[in-house]
């Protein structure tokens, strides 16, 4: 068999027109234009290009946006003080610091200083508790995107054995819950999981988040599967998944490209949650 790409891409591009249409509504009915800031500090290579791509993702959509790039040298206290002044600004409703910050800061101190209304990362310890509880909160974008694309195959969740290989705070747990909240059966894997070839040979749906290049071969994915693979590595100036996509391309059912699947839906659903976090302030 050959398996069905999940096209983030066309998928994301899909959702982005509804969010335009949106944003002009809450625009001619409520004066209000969403409005994100992203902070990034020092200089790692990639987070820039990532920051550049969610720049050019409001501008295509018609938010407001702010990227405020902070050198190296700047310090925790620096960084606490900015997002104060973001949380103040009536035209910013979304705050993203861009991960990973260099060393010395504390991620979850940084998350926590964040108005969890503000908080359309759903990194806030106020969000991961609501989304644990199945109330409404904003959830992480790359989880949210994950779920949406699985729904996009047309197939019925309940029921069906989930396995996700990672077990991060940004993908891994946090998509974990988002499918028992769709009433998957879910197995979360890691480092120290016995038998993890095993694991996922029962997967009926497969979130590759363990961040190894081609970690997850062909012969270990359960014939018909949905495969999704949330990891992105460049190996030989070329970028790539954690699954072996040509292997996993002959056994799976549904299969996310790496470039072209989880990433584009990772900033689309960014984009949702700063329209969500606009539209609260019309509550």
């Amino acid at each position: 068999m050959s398996a069905k790409i999940l096209d983030g891409k066309k998928i994301s591009q899909e959702i982005v027109e509804n969010i335009m249409n949106e944003v002009t509504r809450l625009e001619k009915n409520h004066k209000i234009i969403p409005g994100l800031a992203v902070v990034i500090v020092g200089d790692d290579e990639a987070s820039h290009v990532y920051v550049s791509m969610k720049e050019k993702a409001c501008k295509k959509v018609g938010f407001y946006s702010e990227a405020h790039r902070l050198t190296k040298e700047t310090t925790q206290d620096e960084l606490l003080d900015l997002i104060n002044q973001l949380n103040h600004n009536d035209k910013i409703h979304g705050i993203l610091v861009q991960l990973p910050l260099p060393e010395g800061f504390d991620e979850n101190l940084i998350n926590s200083h964040i108005l969890p209304s503000k908080d359309i990362d759903g990194f806030h310890a106020i969000n991961t508790g609501k989304m644990l509880l199945g109330e409404d909160s904003f959830v992480p974008c790359t989880p949210k995107g994950i779920v949406e694309l699985v729904k996009r195959t047309g197939e019925d969740i309940t029921g069906k054995h989930a396995v996700i290989v990672g077990r991060s705070n940004i993908v891994g747990k946090p998509a974990a819950i988002l499918l028992l909240k769709e009433n998957a059966t879910v197995t979360v894997c890691h480092s120290k999981t016995k038998d993890l070839q095993n694991h996922i040979k029962m997967a009926d749906i497969l979130v590759a988040a363990v961040g190894v290049p081609e970690f997850i071969k062909g012969e270990m994915i359960k014939e018909g599967a949905i495969v999704i693979d949330a990891g992105t590595r460049k190996v030989e100036g070329k970028l790539v998944g954690d699954v072996n996509y040509e292997e996993a391309e002959r056994v799976a059912s549904w299969i996310t490209p790496v470039p072209g699947g989880v990433g584009p839906m990772t900033i689309t659903m960014l984009l949702e949650n700063t329209l969500k976090a606009a539209k609260m302030q019309c509550e």
